[in-house]
């Protein structure tokens, strides 16, 4: 797979405007990236101009924090569903994974899994890596896998730090081919993106896309 399509080329910082937005657009456009990932807000607006294209619109949920109740992450995620999102990357309640309440992060996954299934949408779940220590992100990827999502993702990009390449590979080596790996967040060159890639992901969230694919 060419390394573009790897790529969620990627905007979230809350200060964003829709000429940025449509910038994003274009260069998902013309590089040919797996998908452009934005806030819920602009879902709309960039599902509308990526119409014929192969590249996805793709949106965040209950981000960046994982702590909004499961109802509104199941309706934060149906609406941008109805927005025109193909994908749907939601943060797991990392304070009960911390507080060892895994009923309670398992349902919360579930339930929004079962709503982007329902419609044929792509769910990764992001576990916040910089947050958990290794045997929580293991207990995470293993919660993810169970509840059917089909990527566990390492971060938000909005945390202590992001994708570290033996993060990576532990939740590679927890999933095996089960699920999809994101690696997300400080992914600024080729070489780190390709060191994710050899360390076992399979989808790659960044907003250094441009800089990434022309090494």
């Amino acid at each position: 797979m060419k390394l573009s399509k790897y790529i969620d080329h990627t905007l979230l910082k809350p200060e964003s405007t829709e000429a940025q937005v449509d910038q994003v657009i274009k260069e998902a456009k013309e590089h040919d990236f797996a998908s452009v990932m934005i806030n819920p807000y602009w879902v709309k607006h960039v599902h509308e101009q990526l119409v014929g294209t192969d590249v996805h619109t793709a949106t965040v949920i209950g981000f960046p924090l994982g702590a909004n109740t499961t109802d509104i992450k199941v309706a934060e995620a149906k609406k941008a569903m109805d927005d025109g999102a193909d994908e749907i990357d939601m943060v797991l309640n990392i304070g009960e994974l911390k507080g060892n309440n895994l009923d309670a992060v398992e349902s919360d996954i579930v339930a929004v899994v079962n709503a982007g299934h329902a419609e044929k949408k792509i769910v990764k779940v992001i576990i916040e890596t910089a947050l958990l220590t290794d045997a929580e992100k293991v207990t995470a990827a293993k919660l993810v896998m169970k509840a059917n999502a089909d990527f566990v993702k390492t971060s938000t990009g909005f945390s202590t730090s992001g994708a570290k390449v033996a993060d990576v590979k532990l939740l590679k080596e927890t999933v095996g081919d089960a699920i999809g790996v994101k690696a997300s967040g400080g992914i600024h060159s080729k070489e780190e993106a390709q060191a994710m890639i050899d360390a076992g992901a399979t989808r790659l969230g960044t907003s250094a896309s441009i800089k990434i694919i022309n090494g």
